[in-house]
């Protein structure tokens, strides 16, 4: 039983809780934040069923004035697991990197810290292997994920040359109050890291794309051109994407008509905190243009790398030393893929 960790009890750090809860051969030994946040809060309403500890050791008053039951300090949480998640803030994640190095622990970093933090930039379907024993593993963004995810697919069916995106990237999260667009776009200098993020972990597939930001919170879309090795037929994409157990094929006629209906699906299926764990393929976005082939994407920024979180755990630890079943392990304890099932 590989024994876990998470730094960061936020957006992504809760879902990492969750996502290694699920997991029957790991333990989650517990959470770390700074304060009593409304995570935190949530968390000891809910009956602490995680150990929670205190990254910030100056502000225990904080904590015990909101009645909130402390189990020990970051480095107290870092010596009784086998590896760490850390989703902390861009830029803590690298400072905590000096506790785990301390301890001579694993770790997993999140898509904003810099790439120089880890040993291996890491993406569970498309360079699983390379993960393989290695110390510290940094996931790549959301948009990221879900992308390589789509590209991935198609290049182990018919390979591909090039992609092409577009990003419209909700512009903060549910609940921030630190940023935002109102009334507005807001376009990104070209090419997105996204599309260069990508030839780093398919070095094999030239990418670029542009990012723009729009004023919602729940989901990204993305448009990807992708020129493949040989024809594919919309037919035979479909057919691929609808197999993968992280996509999910979804229909403008069914009602999915983008990034609302699934956030609306996912709570009517009574998904926690409305989260989905796949990206969506919207069927009547897929056509041709010569050998080209279009289609457009859901990415659920909340949830999304969750399982991917899951497969670097297995890679570090050498649970599975195969990307295959590693991911297929990954999502069995996470139920991916049961709408197939259906």
């Amino acid at each position: 039983m590989i024994k876990v960790g998470v730094a960061g009890y936020g957006v992504i750090g809760q879902r990492l809780a969750d996502g290694v809860a699920m997991q029957k051969d790991m333990e989650l030994v517990g959470v770390a934040d700074v304060a009593p946040t409304l995570s935190v809060r949530a968390l000891k309403e809910k009956g602490m069923p995680y150990d929670l500890y205190n990254s910030l050791p100056d502000n225990q008053k904080l904590f015990d004035e909101a009645g909130v039951k402390i189990s020990g300090t970051l480095e107290d949480l870092v010596q009784k697991v086998d590896i760490m998640l850390d989703a902390t803030s861009a830029g803590i994640g690298a400072k905590n990197k000096e506790i785990y190095t301390k301890y001579n622990k694993k770790a997993i970093f999140q898509g904003g810290e810099k790439n120089s933090v880890a040993d291996v930039f890491f993406h569970g379907y498309a360079n699983y292997e390379k993960g393989v024993g290695k110390q510290f593993l940094k996931l790549t963004s959301c948009n990221t994920t879900g992308l390589i995810r789509a590209v991935d697919c198609l290049d182990k069916l018919v390979g591909v040359e090039k992609v092409a995106i577009t990003i419209i990237r909700r512009v903060a999260d549910p609940g921030d109050y630190h940023r935002g667009l109102t009334n507005a776009l807001q376009v990104e200098k070209a090419p997105s890291h996204q599309a260069l993020d990508l030839m780093t972990i398919m070095p094999h597939v030239e990418a670029t794309g542009i990012l723009v930001h729009t004023p919602v919170t729940h989901g990204h879309i993305i448009t990807v051109v992708a020129t493949p090795k040989k024809d594919i037929s919309k037919e035979e994409l479909l057919e691929a994407f609808s197999k993968h157990p992280r996509i999910r094929v979804v229909r403008l006629a069914d009602g999915f008509q983008g990034n609302a209906s699934l956030f609306r699906y996912a709570r009517d299926l009574g998904n926690p905190r409305g989260d989905m764990y796949e990206i969506a393929l919207f069927e009547e976005s897929v056509v041709k243009s010569g050998k080209d082939i279009m289609f457009a994407i859901n990415i659920p920024q909340e949830a999304v790398v969750i399982p991917e979180n899951m497969d670097a755990i297995r890679a570090a630890m050498e649970m599975q030393t195969d990307g295959a079943e590693g991911v297929h392990e990954t999502n069995k304890y996470l139920e991916l893929g049961k709408w197939m099932e259906k």
